[in-house]
């Protein structure tokens, strides 16, 4: 008798229709990929600040053109 919780209520996941099981599946693979691809983003993030340091350092003493 597995039991799970949803919006503060308790549930015997044997009682639940089919329907509904499948449902709690869809939404728990749903989950994981928003947790895989927060994790993406993170990676992502962290190399975009890494070559933003790089362009800024390459431009380190290039004098920017006038009237900019």
């Amino acid at each position: 008798m597995p039991n799970i919780t949803i919006n503060g209520k308790e549930y015997d996941l044997d009682k639940l229709s089919d329907n509904a099981k499948g449902q709690l599946s869809s939404l728990r693979i749903a989950d994981q990929k928003i947790a895989q691809l927060q994790a993406e983003i993170a990676l992502v993030q962290t190399a975009r600040n890494a070559y933003a340091r790089m362009v800024q350092k390459e431009l380190e003493g290039v004098e920017p053109e006038s009237g900019n």
